[in-house]
């Protein structure tokens, strides 16, 4: 007759210690591997015609930010707080657009190819009110009516307040007519500040004539028209 052989006490006890280690072990290994979340990626400006309008914002307000602290005046100081607020809004806007936050750029008057103005009526032509401005010289000589600013691509400077236009070639008070070619949707405004580009919209006028999801006009034609 065969005698079975039984475990002690103590052993037994070392046995399901031993057990629930390799299990918590196991539990543990598992809890970290479905946890891991993939390290999210970021855009750059080359990547998305998004993050490259955001960027070209970005880039343009940090100018203009730079030459008021190069040659002040005594509306400086207001103007550089207020675009230093716009710098911080189009960041928040580069996150949430999944780009590279930060990233900064001059593009606004990269050479383009010139295209003729569309013949049908403006769109939703507003003029707007801003900041005051001071007269940054340059282009406001040209006749009303006239293509002006030949080549550029426009994006927003990223201002609340009724639809308007910043310029540091058009004075305060200067009226632009702004047409994208890739939707037909144009839009007239004032010109009501002073900006590092030939002109930036602000959020409202370019919500008149944007596509859906951008934040630059590559195909744009801009006229003076008072």
């Amino acid at each position: 007759m065969s005698r079975r052989r039984t475990l002690g006490p103590k052993k037994k006890i070392a046995l399901l210690v031993s057990a629930a280690t390799v299990a918590g072990g196991g539990a543990f290994v598992m809890a970290n591997t479905s946890n891991a979340a993939p390290t999210p990626t970021t855009k750059s400006a080359a990547d998305s015609t998004v993050c490259q309008g955001l960027a070209t914002a970005l880039g343009n307000n940090q100018k203009f930010i730079a030459d008021q602290r190069a040659n002040p005046d005594a509306q400086s100081e207001a103007r550089i707080a207020n675009r230093e607020a716009v710098v911080e809004e189009i960041k928040r806007k580069q996150e949430a657009s999944g780009c590279t936050v930060g990233e900064s750029a001059q593009g606004s008057q990269a050479a383009q190819p010139q295209q003729p103005a569309p013949s049908q009526p403006a769109q939703g032509e507003q003029a707007g009110g801003g900041d005051a401005a001071q007269d940054p010289g340059g282009g406001g000589a040209a006749a009303s009516g006239e293509q002006v600013c030949n080549g550029s691509t426009v994006t927003l400077s990223g201002e609340a307040g009724a639809p308007a236009a910043s310029s540091n070639q058009f004075p305060a008070g200067t009226k632009l007519k702004v047409t994208n070619l890739d939707n037909n949707k144009s839009t007239t405004v004032e010109v009501t500040s002073v900006s590092g580009s030939c002109v930036l919209l602000n959020d409202a006028a370019f919500e008149q004539v944007r596509e859906p999801g951008k934040f630059l006009i590559r195909r744009a034609v801009i006229e003076k028209v008072g």
